[in-house]
């Protein structure tokens, strides 16, 4: 970029176990103007030396302290997919609760709306062979990384613990619907995230823009991720462009 201030600055939260290295191409799909932000959890990627956080609202509150600066500086939109998805929306909400500048978009993906209190599935507890097979049917993760204990040994724990992450985290009672327009992605053929699940997140705001639903699994936009962008890019438009109606 030159010295003129981006458009927006998108910032992407990646899935349980990964890293930035999976949306590593979007920078370069998404508008010039936009500062494409693809951010790493600690513990791994470009904070690999930093300890993993297991706690959603821990993780929230890291992003929030690194991010501070840049999200007063310009519209920000915020895009999680899968673990990424509830850590956007968990910052969004401690924002909106401390009366910060909002998001002027949040991008959720391939997460269900919470559920009541123990009805997630704790797949993070269960024994290797039996996690190892639930990742399969999910994708996402190299075969490698089954096939080699070494590299299981390295990167079980670490996923495992993101797992714990998404299973535990539930949002605080009594959390009222976001002012920010919201969209949900999901992949027609996600055996773990029904529609249902995913249509949940209407009552989570009061600008819900729509459920997209697109070919694919749970990791739809990895081989193409085009037809997720094209959205991504419609949906931001629509956002600013109600919110500038608002502040007019």
């Amino acid at each position: 970029m030159d010295g003129t201030p981006p458009a927006l600055r998108l910032f992407v939260f990646h899935h349980a176990g990964g890293s930035h290295v999976t949306y590593r191409h979007w920078p370069g799909l998404l508008p010039e103007r936009w500062d494409v932000r693809l951010l790493d959890a600690p513990g791994r990627g470009r904070l690999g030396d930093l300890p993993q956080l297991d706690d959603a609202g821990r993780l929230a509150d890291f992003f929030l302290r690194r991010l501070e600066d840049e999200l007063q500086q310009g519209p920000c939109a915020f895009f999680g997919h899968s673990m990424g998805a509830l850590v956007a929306y968990e910052m969004t909400v401690r924002l909106a609760a401390k009366g910060g500048r909002l998001p002027v978009w949040l991008g959720l993906s391939a997460r269900g709306a919470p559920l009541a209190r123990g009805e997630e599935r704790q797949h993070h507890h269960l024994p290797d062979a039996e996690l190892q097979t639930h990742l399969e049917l999910l994708g996402g993760t190299p075969d490698e990384v089954f096939d080699n204990p070494d590299l299981w040994a390295l990167y079980g724990p670490l996923i495992r613990g993101d797992m714990r992450l998404v299973e535990t985290w539930r949002p605080r009672p009594g959390t009222p619907a976001l002012p920010v327009a919201m969209s949900v992605f999901g992949g027609r053929e996600d055996r773990s995230v029904p529609p249902e699940r995913l249509a949940g997140w209407a009552r989570h705001t009061e600008r819900f823009l729509g459920l997209r639903v697109l070919d694919g699994d749970h990791f739809y936009f990895q081989d193409d991720p085009g037809p997720l962008l094209e959205w991504v890019c419609r949906d931001v438009a629509a956002a600013l462009d109600s919110t500038a109606a608002v502040s007019w």
